[in-house]
């Protein structure tokens, strides 16, 4: 038996249920899993004791989830949407800091009565960075509702903003008036070849 135990190896190669769970080390901590009810189990090495897993309603979509590579982290997004504001902003006020908590998703396939085959199998780790909300236009007899949204990222990077793709000259003389190191950054954005001055 490896990482993913064989019958569940066997249940992937057919037809089948795959369960997708979610665990944020957030204090309470967070367990919720991409269905209809809720599901008394635990994450295999990470809580064997279990817990019960909440249903988090029909998955509609997951990202791309991406390790950490050569320093290079990805970041995706979260998120439940059909929230009505009140109840959403019910929810941002009781929500716990995230910033740092350790995330967790997992698998395991799921029998015909939809009851999990094996502990939770965690496939990818992550660490939470911030929570966002926005809000859809609404239309004539509508009612306004919100999307809410956790951002984690692979490895520790925890950026809730990009870093800059260019150091430019009046960015470095912020730091120092009289540095002239990044004069010539913006002719190589435009692959301008600079000619570089010559210190004697």
């Amino acid at each position: 038996m490896g990482w993913v135990p064989d019958n569940i190896i066997e249940e992937l190669r057919g037809s089948h249920q795959l369960g997708i769970f979610m665990r944020v080390a957030t204090t309470p901590a967070l367990h919720l899993w991409f269905g209809v009810n809720d599901m008394p189990i635990g994450f295999d090495s990470i809580d064997p004791t279990g817990t019960v897993y909440l249903g988090g309603g029909r998955l509609q979509g997951i990202p791309t989830l991406e390790i950490l590579v050569n320093g290079t982290s990805d970041s995706v997004e979260f998120s439940v949407s059909g929230i009505d504001p009140e109840t959403g902003s019910k929810m941002i006020d009781s929500l716990p800091a995230v910033r740092g908590a350790e995330v967790h998703m997992g698998i395991t396939t799921l029998d015909q009565y939809f009851q999990p085959m094996s502990s939770i199998i965690p496939l990818w780790p992550g660490t939470a960075s911030h929570i966002g909300e926005a809000s859809s236009p609404v239309q004539s007899g509508q009612g306004a509702t919100l999307t809410l949204s956790l951002a984690v990222a692979s490895g520790n990077e925890t950026r809730s903003r990009p870093s800059r793709s260019l150091w430019s000259s009046a960015h470095q003389k912020a730091i120092s008036p009289t540095d002239r190191f990044c004069d010539q950054t913006t002719r190589l954005a435009r692959g301008v070849q600079p000619i570089w001055p010559v210190y004697n």
